[in-house]
């Protein structure tokens, strides 16, 4: 999706080319074709190639993934979710001071 985003409609050998991952033609092409399926990103065709550009920009495509992590692996508490974020990861200075004035304010 960050290939798409930073380029703009790309063939799979374009996004394969982006990617600093050492992947196969096969892999890439899967990937964009179940990305397509979710509804993230289409497709046109041009001459022989298919083109791919992203229908979701990244805060869309963030929030569909909180909801679907929320949803299916914190039983749809997002309460928990923060609470595992915060037990797990280590937040800088600046992170910590953000997430305290957005529960001030009351998000």
């Amino acid at each position: 999706m960050n290939v798409l985003w930073e380029r703009g409609a790309s063939t799979t050998g374009e996004v394969l080319e982006a990617l600093s991952e050492q992947l196969a033609y096969s892999t890439v092409l899967t990937t964009l074709r179940i990305l397509e399926q979710k509804g993230y990103i289409e497709h046109t065709k041009e001459g022989r190639a298919f083109l791919y550009r992203p229908i979701v920009d990244q805060d869309g495509a963030r929030r569909k993934a909180v909801r679907h992590l929320v949803e299916n692996f914190f039983n749809k508490s997002p309460g928990l979710l923060v609470l595992n974020v915060l037990q797990q990861e280590e937040l800088n200075d600046e992170d910590l001071k953000q997430l305290k004035s957005m529960i001030e304010e009351g998000m």
